[in-house]
C-alpha cells in the first residue's frame, strides 16, 4: 500500500466507506433516491470511478477486500470530486445477505473475478448456482446482472450457470455472449488479458 493510498483509508473512508454491519437505507447512504449499482471486486476501482463519473444520475456502491485498491479508488473519489460512489470492504456474501435489502439494485456488476483455474479450486469460483439465485434477490425486476471475464474455461462456467438459473434472461439471446459494450470501461486486469491473447467475454442477464 503506498502512502498515499493509506492516507486516503485514514481520512475519506469515515466520509465514503461503510463501516455498519446492520441494513443499508441507500436513500439515506446517498442522501438521494438512485439506481443502485453494486461492484462485487472492484480491483483498483478506475473502472468504477470512471462509469460513476460518466452516471452521476446513478449511484455506485463497491465491495472490495484488498485495502490498496480500496485507498485507490478512494483517491480518484477525491481527485474527481464524486459524490455518488460509497464503498464496502465486507465480504460479499455477508454484505448481500446483512446489508442489501432484497428488491433495492438496479444492476450488479462482477467483472474479472479470480477465475480459480485448477479444477481442486472451482468450488471457490464466485459466480456459483447459489450466489446468482441471491443476487436475483437482490435485484429489482428488470435489473441486470454484468458479468465479464477472460478466462475461457471460466466464461463458459458462467454462461452454463447463468442460463440454467431461474428468472433470468440472456439480454444477447438464449447462449449467446455480449459484444464488450461501450460503456464498460476496460479494466487493469482486462488489460494483462489481452495482452495474453485471451478472448474477453461479456455476459448480461435481465431479471424476470
Amino acid at each position: 500500500m503506498t502512502s498515499a493510498q493509506k492516507r486516503a483509508l485514514d481520512e475519506l473512508w469515515p466520509q465514503f466507506g461503510i463501516d455498519s454491519t446492520g441494513p443499508i437505507d441507500f436513500q439515506q447512504l446517498f442522501g438521494r433516491d438512485c439506481p443502485v449499482v453494486l461492484e462485487i471486486g472492484f480491483g483498483n476501482g478506475e473502472s468504477l470511478a470512471t462509469m460513476a463519473s460518466d452516471n452521476p444520475d446513478k449511484c455506485y456502491l463497491g465491495v472490495e477486500v484488498h485495502r490498496p485498491g480500496v485507498g485507490n479508488l478512494l483517491l480518484n473519489i477525491e481527485r474527481s470530486g464524486q459524490a455518488n460512489v460509497r464503498l464496502s470492504q465486507a465480504d460479499s456474501v455477508e454484505l448481500l445477505n446483512k446489508q442489501i435489502p432484497d428488491d433495492s439494485l438496479s444492476a450488479v456488476q462482477i467483472y474479472f473475478p479470480d477465475p480459480w483455474p485448477k479444477a481442486r479450486h472451482h468450488k471457490r469460483r464466485l459466480v456459483q448456482p447459489e450466489f446468482v439465485q441471491l443476487l436475483r434477490r437482490k435485484l429489482k425486476a428488470g435489473g441486470t446482472l454484468h458479468l465479464a471475464t477472460d478466462w475461457q474455461e471460466y466464461a463458459d462456467h458462467m454462461l452454463d450457470t447463468m442460463e440454467a438459473a431461474e428468472g433470468f434472461a440472456n439480454s444477447a439471446g438464449s447462449g449467446q455472449w455480449l459484444p464488450r459494450p461501450g460503456w464498460r470501461p476496460i479494466t487493469k486486469f482486462e488489460r494483462r488479458g489481452l495482452r495474453l491473447g485471451h478472448r474477453v467475454h461479456d455476459l448480461l442477464y435481465t431479471k424476470l
